[in-house]
């Protein structure tokens, strides 16, 4: 069989760049970029009572420290809204100075009306367009909202979900699409209804006095291809930044892989500005989860380094051992657990890469290829455990004590490499 020949090198795959205008999200000294050539944001969201200001404020750090960039908190009620200055309050007296997002809807409007300390403590509000109102009140709650904005200069996210998509608009949609030559199909009619309504809302903003580089837009929907579609098609229409995730991604490995089909296929192609997992969490599950995800995604592809890659091998009939797969987990748990303090103390360590490998077959090349790497023996090998550094073999391990050794080797390696400029 005949082989064609290239005479040139192999593109490397690498993602669109974004075509977005940049908007900021500000609190205290920090300042958040989102959109134009800023990186892709992570956002997460509480899923505790807004009115217990303790529980959300400890759970909103526990997502910043988790790498969340923006943290959305629901604000329904108006016991709710007074407690949002005394989560503020609490999270910088921890010195967590992460935005806060309100998430408001239905009364939106007479909540950031009647409770302007609210307004204030937060860094940027959600719309829904779907259940701001009906009929005329919906342009006179819409509108409230936006100066609401003004007033205190914070940027907003119209943020359409087709679970509450605007009735009204959808029904006039269904009518002008019955009376087309070819129809056609009611999920089109939808996407456009999502568009739209997230479009058509931006533009009022902007009509009500909004600076255009401060509105975000969403639409969310909770199919794969769905969103997909969407999303193309309003990035097509629009250069507001765009807000990313699958409305209702689901539990555990359902979840995670319909967030991460759906993403990654838009941000290769430089869709997406701000990203959210939007992850059920299982029963004992840690909240923190769906930014692990996040960040997992964006790090997969090649457009943000959150924390130390542990490259490990699957495990096979050579690696019936099972030293290997513990000592990755080891290994990758405590890089994780320690990125809050070395954010600051090794500034670079996120970019690290560790192998632990279990077997001859891949384990010395995988070694070679990380900063520093392990190849543990495998069935049938010699009891020695090969270390390389900095893609030389540095030394091999062996006995009883080699996992607590590499462990040591791995924390020296760090402090000499990353904490020599401080």
């Amino acid at each position: 069989m005949d082989t064609a020949v290239r005479t040139g090198p192999i593109a490397v795959a690498a993602p669109a760049a974004h075509r977005t205008r940049q908007a900021r999200v500000v609190w205290g000294e920090r300042v958040v970029t989102v959109g134009g050539d800023a990186p892709v944001r992570v956002q997460s969201m509480t899923n505790t009572d807004t009115q217990d200001a303790i529980a959300t404020a400890i759970q909103v750090k526990e997502l910043a420290l988790a790498g969340s960039e923006l943290v959305r908190i629901t604000v329904n009620t108006p016991e709710a809204a007074a407690q949002v200055p005394y989560i503020r309050e609490q999270l910088d007296r921890m010195g967590v100075d992460v935005p806060l997002v309100g998430d408001f809807h239905y009364n939106g409007h007479r909540l950031l009306t009647e409770f302007p300390a609210c307004a204030e403590a937060l860094s940027k509000y959600r719309i829904n367009p779907g259940n701001v109102g009906k009929g005329a009140k919906r342009d006179t709650q819409f509108g409230q909202m936006v100066e609401a904005a003004l007033r205190w200069n914070r940027p907003v996210r119209i943020g359409v979900n087709w679970g509450s998509l605007d009735q009204e608009l959808l029904a006039g949609l269904m009518d002008e699409n019955a009376g087309r030559p070819e129809p056609w199909e009611a999920r089109q009619v939808m996407y456009e209804a999502l568009i739209q309504s997230a479009i058509g809302s931006a533009e009022r903003a902007v009509e009500i006095g909004m600076d255009p580089a401060q509105v975000i837009l969403s639409c969310k929907v909770s199919g794969v291809q769905d969103l997909i579609a969407v999303y193309r098609e309003l990035a097509r229409r629009c250069d507001y930044p765009l807000h990313l995730g699958l409305t209702e991604a689901g539990m555990g490995t359902k979840g995670t892989v319909a967030s991460t089909a759906a993403m990654a296929i838009l941000l290769q192609e430089g869709i997406g500005d701000t990203i959210r997992v939007s992850l059920t969490p299982q029963p004992g599950e840690a909240r923190t989860q769906e930014v692990v995800i996040a960040t997992e995604i964006l790090q997969a592809l090649g457009l943000r380094v959150f924390v130390p890659s542990v490259t490990a091998c699957p495990g096979c009939g050579r690696t019936t051992s099972t030293v290997f797969q513990e000592l990755a987990k080891q290994i990758d748990d405590h890089l994780r657990a320690q990125m809050p303090v070395w954010r600051s103390r090794y500034p670079g360590v996120e970019k690290l890469k560790v192998a632990v490998m279990g077997c001859i077959v891949n384990g010395p090349g995988e070694s070679k290829h990380a900063d520093i790497g392990i190849s543990l023996p495998g069935t049938g090998e010699a009891p020695a455990a090969p270390v390389f550094i900095d893609g030389e073999k540095a030394m091999t391990l062996r006995g009883e004590h080699i996992a607590a050794e590499f462990h040591a080797i791995v924390e020296r390696y760090i402090q000499e490499r990353f904490g020599a400029t401080n």
